[in-house]
């Protein structure tokens, strides 16, 4: 499997939208779309959460005459055109949430949860349209100069107000590493001290300046995990507005086995294929949850070391009767 299908299996990463970021700066295209009879306008609130249908299977999207009745003064920031549609997001400016939610025979729904519930296409539309509302809270003044900034380019550009700055910021995206490392027939996994007991993921950390993300991966890894770590190569990719991170999935092989703990971890240890499917199986071992790409990285693994089907594994764990 090439590496494009492997991201598109990632939750948030199936976004078949076009862009057209050519178009942003035409003024009169922008506007023809957003008068099109068929326009989608995305809501989301202040805490990054967007309105959805009430059975929180589908978003619940606004009609142009709806976004002019409801929400008329709320800035408008273009996504992209699918066949059928041209998307939109609008910020809701907070105050009566519930009951705009309830004129609109709608709910809430944070991303986490709708990553999951969500079909493939919406979840990508909300994790992008939340992503880049979280860059306009943060663009509102120039880094350089401190002037306010203004929105242009459909909402994909702010540029200072200043006129001996005139600084122009893009959508700034934080590139993170996540890796399972392997070791003969051993995955190396980690956990922290906040999280259940039992529950184990894959290694992660943001990439620094002036590191190549094999860098980022070495270093990470030893940095966690006290682990040499020789060879790497990319698996996939997945957004992650979480609120601003692109995590880049990579498996990787061990020089030495040797476990030193950093700071950052609580415990980090090898597991073997066997150690995996008697945890599930007696509910000692949890996973990280499928909305990460650390899931599809184990489900990888297991897939090339013992050819075993992950989702099957889980599925036989909880039909297994548990120990009195």
């Amino acid at each position: 499997m090439t590496a494009s299908l492997r991201s598109r299996a990632n939750v948030f990463a199936a976004l078949a939208l076009e862009r057209a970021a050519d178009r942003r700066d035409d003024i009169g295209w922008i506007s023809e779309r957003r008068g099109h009879g068929s326009s989608r306008y995305v809501v989301i609130r202040s805490d990054g959460k967007a309105l959805v249908q009430r059975d929180r299977q589908h978003l619940r999207y606004l009609a142009d005459a709806e976004r002019a009745q409801a929400l008329a003064d709320a800035p408008v920031t273009f996504l992209g055109e699918t066949a059928d549609a041209p998307y939109f997001v609008l910020a809701h400016p907070g105050g009566d949430e519930d009951a705009f939610a309830a004129q609109h025979d709608a709910a809430w729904l944070d991303l986490r949860a709708g990553g999951l519930a969500l079909a493939a296409f919406e979840g990508g539309l909300f994790a992008y349209a939340r992503a880049l509302l979280f860059w306009h809270s943060r663009v509102r003044f120039c880094g350089a100069c401190g002037s306010a900034t203004t929105l242009v380019s459909a909402g994909h550009r702010a540029l200072c107000s200043n006129p001996d700055c005139k600084l122009e910021h893009f959508p700034r995206t934080d590139p993170a590493i996540i890796v399972i490392v392997s070791y003969r027939d051993a995955c190396l996994l980690g956990r922290q001290e906040s999280w259940p007991a039992g529950r184990w993921s894959t290694l992660a950390g943001f990439v620094e300046p002036g590191e190549t993300l094999e860098d980022a991966v070495r270093r990470e890894v030893f940095e966690e995990a006290g682990v040499r770590v020789d060879e790497s190569d990319y698996h996939s990719s997945q957004p992650w507005p979480f609120p601003a991170s692109l995590m880049l999935g990579f498996t990787a092989r061990a020089s030495d086995p040797t476990i030193q703990v950093g700071p950052e971890l609580a415990e980090a240890r090898w597991f073997e294929v066997d150690d995996i499917v008697r945890g599930l199986a007696d509910g000692t071992f949890f996973l990280p949850p499928p909305l990460s790409v650390s899931y599809r990285l184990l489900e990888h693994w297991l897939r090339e070391t013992a050819g075993l089907d992950l989702a099957r594994l889980q599925a036989a764990a909880r039909q297994e009767p548990r120990p009195a």
